[in-house]
């Protein structure tokens, strides 16, 4: 079976460096986040300005330093001869090709050795391109950029492409208690491992109250409770042992599920878990309750991809409404989260239609799963998935749709859209 390709793209070539064509939603995706650096722009028009601005603000930049400057070439040699350069400088300036490398000369006298510098022109000149690589210029953009083409250059120049391959995390959360965002995480996990041979670890983040243990029928005497609360003892041996295996290609890392203490963490407590998970296997699927903290909100900014799981009431309707429009503030730069509509069609209970919950996100369902509670069950009280208990059910044709999707093999299904006025009626009475 084919691997998950989670590598970084490889570094720009000069024809790139020369005008290079906008970078599509698969390229930024693929990004990986960049190291602690500093980095000083200095913006000439209000476009590339915008676009510095909303390159501050991706995901993939959380730990990078950020500072932004309305001026030349000239304001940064200025402001350089009196203090300290940082580790990359962007820079935007319209001087033509003859008068390039004089006018950066001031700036080169000034700069720390270890400094790199970007630069985005208005000549499309690959003699000129050459030149300045020559000179010491790590990249040369022509303008108008794309946040993208920045980015992937910045992450060109600090993301190491012989370091070891960062794996993609995958967080569900729903948008109430009780709606099976845990089984369609846990189901999800055992189906990725399955389907494609990946290697992949399930974190399951309820620490009081997380199942994964009674879903895969595990009693491990250690789990995520020691990594999160021993982060300096945190490396890739210590996650060994902490991991128990649920079949070939599926690690678990659980929850203790015990009331023997308080569980608060502060907004980061689960980052160096998160990497270190990233950094051990391809796919990290991260099951978190449902609760709205500093931390869960850090960790759903930062996964590559969230599934929200809801079921078709108005109060998973509101709550989905104001997770998306958090995530869209706190992930301007990818698409939207995946919504799974879980238990249609429960019997003697009203409803929103599937279409008309949807078409109130203004959404398209990645899968809707009907309400079976006869083979969910079954599944639950012995301890395995859907797929082992029937392979040929509906459920578990539908979780091999997920597991495409949030793995990027393949488009979301269109679903029908229905009338929006009663549910709209609704939400606005709310």
């Amino acid at each position: 079976m084919n691997q998950i390709d989670y590598s970084i793209p490889a570094a720009p070539d000069e024809h790139h460096g020369a005008g290079r064509e906008v970078e599509s939603q698969a390229d930024l995706a693929s990004l990986r986040p960049l190291p602690r650096i500093s980095i000083h722009a200095f913006c000439e028009s209000d476009a590339l300005q915008r676009t510095v601005e909303r390159m501050a603000r991706d995901r993939r930049m959380t730990k990078v330093n950020m500072r932004i400057t309305n001026g030349s070439i000239e304001a940064a040699a200025n402001m350089f001869a009196s203090s300290p350069t940082p580790n990359l400088i962007i820079i935007e300036t319209d001087t033509d090709p003859g008068h390039l490398l004089g006018e950066l000369a001031p700036l080169a006298e000034v700069c720390d050795p270890s400094t790199r510098v970007i630069l985005v022109g208005q000549y499309n000149d690959i003699a000129l391109y050459r030149d300045l690589i020559r000179s010491g210029i790590s990249e040369y953009l022509v303008g108008p950029v794309q946040m993208a083409d920045l980015l992937a250059s910045v992450a060109a120049i600090f993301v190491d492409p012989e370091a070891e391959p960062l794996g993609r995390s995958i967080a569900f959360i729903g948008a109430k208690g009780g709606v099976g965002s845990s089984t369609i995480a846990h189901n999800c996990a055992f189906g990725i491992s399955n389907l494609f041979s990946t290697e992949t670890i399930l974190a399951d983040l309820d620490l009081p109250f997380g199942t994964a243990n009674i879903d895969f029928d595990q009693d491990p005497a250690q789990g995520i409770a020691e990594a999160v609360f021993a982060p300096e003892r945190l490396d890739e041996v210590f996650l060994d042992r902490l991991l128990t295996k649920c079949s070939e290609h599926l690690s678990l890392l659980a929850a203790p599920s015990i009331l023997d203490r308080t569980y608060d963490y502060g907004g980061t407590a689960f980052q160096p878990v998160v990497e270190i998970l990233q950094r051990s296997a391809p796919v990290a699927v991260l099951d978190l309750p449902h609760t709205w903290s500093e931390w869960t909100r850090s960790l759903l900014a930062e996964a590559d991809e969230v599934v929200i799981t809801a079921v078709p009431d108005l109060a998973n309707l509101r709550n989905a409404k104001n997770m998306l429009d958090a995530l869209r503030k706190l992930r301007p730069n990818d698409h939207l989260p995946h919504l799974v509509l879980n238990q249609v069609g429960m019997p003697k209970r009203p409803e929103i239609a599937p279409s008309d919950f949807m078409e109130a996100l203004e959404i398209e369902p990645a899968a809707i799963l009907p309400f079976d509670v006869q083979l969910f069950g079954n599944a639950a009280n012995s301890g395995r998935m859907i797929t082992e208990v029937d392979a040929k059910s509906a459920a578990a044709e539908t979780f091999s749709q997920i597991c495409h999707i949030v793995t990027g093999r393949t488009e979301m299904r269109k679903i029908r859209k229905g009338g929006l006025s009663k549910v709209l009626g609704m939400l606005r009475r709310k």
